[in-house]
């Protein structure tokens, strides 16, 4: 078997990693198929080369019913991170909060807001001032504070919410968390997931994540994701909203480029 061999000396990365891929594979029936790995230690881990092909529609549909099953498996809360990993994650370069517990958005709340969650936890702390202005900041604190009244939030997937009221251990999706096109492997057996970031979160940035750079057959993968799990009414304007943690992400990693997107994004919801 051909093999590549991935290494991080950075402490945790290795670890993070390999506990998202066994996480996400518990899933893989009737969930996505996931890269397995062979082998690893603190700073290193091996995994099968896997053979790359053109993807076709077939694939694609295939691809977005087993990802509505990965995220209805489940998590305990919005930024849960994998099964015995414990502190924070990374997505790419970029530090990734991954709380224990559930926050709270109110005292008097007795569930999380989503809203809360993605303002405090994925947007606000990439909105540091090496990067933007104060007035491009100030929007981005607006779009915050609208996250934060719970103006924004709606429900997970239909699989998702289904499974949420089934198990009392189970408050957001299961996600891969790092999901544009280049972390999913067309291969002759279907799409295969790699290199996550995976956590508690909600099930819609996946499926936007994927539109960011563009991804082959996307409105295949929607359909038959929404077919197998149909998504909360409105789902298509709130795509960009989504993308907002990944952009602010990339603005944080690779600079201004990314800024304009990011404040287009924040006056679209504020």
């Amino acid at each position: 078997m051909d093999t590549i061999r991935k290494a991080d000396s950075r402490r945790g990365r290795i670890a993070y990693e390999v506990a998202g891929l066994a996480w996400l594979a518990e899933a893989s029936e009737p969930g996505a198929a996931v890269v397995p790995v062979l082998d690893h230690g603190a700073t290193w881990l091996e995994e099968p080369r896997l053979v790359s092909v053109a993807p076709t529609p077939r694939a694609a549909e295939e691809f977005g019913r087993a990802l509505a099953h990965t995220h209805a498996a489940g998590a305990t809360h919005l930024g849960a991170p994998p099964p015995d990993f414990e502190g924070d994650g990374w997505m790419g370069e970029a530090h990734l909060s991954l709380p224990d517990l559930p926050s709270l958005a109110r005292a008097s709340s007795s569930e999380e807001s989503w809203g809360a969650f993605y303002a405090r936890e994925r947007i606000a702390p990439y909105s540091d001032d090496r990067t933007f202005t104060s007035a491009e900041r100030a929007l981005i604190g607006k779009l915050c504070d609208r996250l934060e009244s719970g103006a924004l939030d709606h429900g997970q997937p239909r699989l998702v919410e289904d499974a949420k009221e089934r198990r009392n251990n189970v408050g957001a999706a299961r996600t891969h968390g790092d999901l544009w096109s280049g972390n999913v492997m067309w291969t002759p057996d279907g799409a295969v997931l790699i290199d996550p970031a995976a956590q508690g979160g909600h099930a819609e940035e996946d499926l936007a994540a994927l539109a960011v750079f563009g991804c082959p057959h996307y409105e295949r993968i929607l359909a038959s994701y929404n077919e197998t799990s149909p998504l909360e009414d409105g789902w298509r304007e709130r795509v960009a909203l989504h993308q907002m943690h990944i952009i602010m992400i990339h603005c944080a990693v690779f600079g201004r480029s990314y800024v304009p997107e990011a404040i287009a994004i924040a006056r679209t919801y504020t």
